[in-house]
């Protein structure tokens, strides 16, 4: 998804939830210490990782960027492949798997995406999609401090992925790696930075934005973007 794109669907989106009566949510249980962690959250970013993103954004060329994002996107899509596995999805990991192995050979270790120039398409799976996948449900919504919004399934989900499948936390030199996380970290925060400031200047409620954007997009993710009618 390109950042015009991603930036128009959040404005719209932005705009939609602007115009909705606010209410409790029964999503949302916590909501009091979740928006504390919000705030405290926004503040973090505000502070530390905007700056350090726009820094990045201007120093970097661009044809750079997108190099450090194919990297990471291509270590990422060893994380997609097994939850493909897991998942039962044979055609999915096969095409995953040649993604990896076409943009780590050819796209010299990702750097250049040519798995999707021959076809194979980028997809996003995680251990908190295959748990859905499986039946277990989202449980409340829950904002971790620093790591943003997540349920209670997809933060159970997204411990497996950080510490058991994602390449990153395998790599055997402690320094290499946090350099790794902290660059990934920034990067992605880079792509993000019109697609923030979209609802920051569209959205009423941040916060309630925020929440409804994500259970949304994880649910039409859990079912491949077929998601059941939801209930009222």
């Amino acid at each position: 998804m390109t950042n015009p794109y991603l930036t128009g669907l959040l404005l719209v989106a932005a705009l939609g939830v602007s115009g909705c009566a606010s209410g409790p949510d029964p999503r949302d249980p916590m909501e009091p210490m979740n928006r504390a962690i919000h705030a405290f959250n926004e503040k973090v970013d505000e502070v530390v990782l905007k700056p350090l993103a726009e820094g990045y954004v201007a120093i970097t060329p661009s044809p750079v960027r997108t190099g450090v994002r194919n990297f990471f996107s291509n270590l990422d899509d060893v994380l997609v492949f097994s939850n493909d596995v897991l998942q039962l999805k044979p055609e999915a990991a096969a095409s995953d798997l040649m993604r990896v192995a076409f943009n780590t050979s050819f796209g010299v270790f990702g750097v250049l995406d040519v798995a999707t120039e021959m076809g194979l398409r980028k997809r996003d799976e995680d251990f908190g999609q295959t748990l859905g996948y499986w039946g277990i449900g989202d449980g409340p919504y829950f904002v971790m401090p620093l790591l943003g919004p997540k349920s209670v399934r997809d933060t159970v989900g997204w411990a497996v992925d950080a510490f058991f499948i994602d390449p990153v936390a395998f790599n055997a030199q402690e320094e290499v790696r946090w350099a790794a996380v902290g660059t990934r970290l920034v990067a992605r925060r880079a792509d993000l930075l019109d697609a923030k400031r979209a609802i920051d200047m569209a959205a009423l409620d941040p916060y309630e934005f925020q929440r409804d954007f994500y259970l949304e997009h994880r649910r039409a993710l859990v079912y491949d973007g077929k998601p059941p009618p939801a209930a009222e």
